[in-house]
């Protein structure tokens, strides 16, 4: 739901043509692309989580958005094609909220018992970079209205996907290590998940519905709050 915010701006983007007009928001973008993504980072950090080593982890991280970006920018290129085809809509919203529910179902196995991982290391590795890649790419589906919206600034819709792929890169890698410090913050991200995919699936069963962006935000900082009401010592966790 990152860029989707990018929809808010279009009044002030009109007539936004040359670089030296586009810099001035760049602020804006950076500030609005921090504040909104941050279930998109959870999701993606604790899927990183899952090579259980910090040197994989980042490698996995920076693998999966380099192809984040380039499917970013392909979604925003075929922007009308992409909403001219609504099932692609409903993909994506059932994606996340099977990556939702499947986290419910992955703790409750933990909890009965240690997984086996039977696959090797690379097959693992791979695996967990297409999942990262193809779940930013169900989120920035969250955000092709936004880009067709002001289609004719074509340099300023893929500078804010720059932006939001750096700005995941970097708070993905904060949330790995927050993840092992607030025990409620993964909870939190992915039920931010399933809000954003749920929201995906009531706009294609219902076209006329337009939630505003302001209850999704609401809602995930809402989420957030409460993620980072529980602090626990790594020691204490340990023990």
């Amino acid at each position: 739901m990152d860029t989707a915010a990018l929809s808010s701006l279009t009044a002030w983007l009109d007539g936004v043509d040359q670089l030296g007009e586009l810099l001035p928001l760049l602020p804006v973008l950076v500030t609005l692309e921090l504040l909104l993504s941050a279930d998109n980072a959870i999701a993606l950090a604790a899927i990183a989580r899952e090579q259980r080593d910090p040197q994989l982890e980042r490698r996995a991280l920076n693998l999966g958005i380099v192809m984040a970006f380039g499917l970013r920018v392909g979604l925003i290129l075929m922007a009308q094609y992409v909403l001219a085809f609504p099932p692609i809509q409903l993909i994506a919203g059932g994606y996340l909220v099977w990556l939702c529910l499947s986290h419910w179902n992955t703790s409750a196995e933990q909890a009965d018992k240690q997984p086996v991982e039977t696959a090797s290391k690379s097959i693992r590795f791979g695996r967990t970079v297409l999942t990262l890649a193809i779940t930013d790419l169900a989120f920035s589906i969250d955000s092709v209205a936004a880009a067709v919206a002001i289609s004719d600034q074509l340099l300023l819709v893929l500078t804010g996907a720059l932006i939001g792929v750096v700005a995941l890169r970097f708070t993905s890698g904060l949330f790995i290590r927050w993840l092992q410090i607030y025990p409620r913050l993964e909870t939190a991200g992915f039920l931010a998940v399933g809000f954003v995919g749920l929201k995906l699936l009531a706009m294609m069963a219902l076209p006329t519905l337009h939630p505003s962006e302001l209850v999704t935000l609401v809602a995930v900082v809402g989420l957030m709050i409460w993620g980072f009401s529980l602090r626990e010592s790594p020691a204490a966790k340990e023990s």
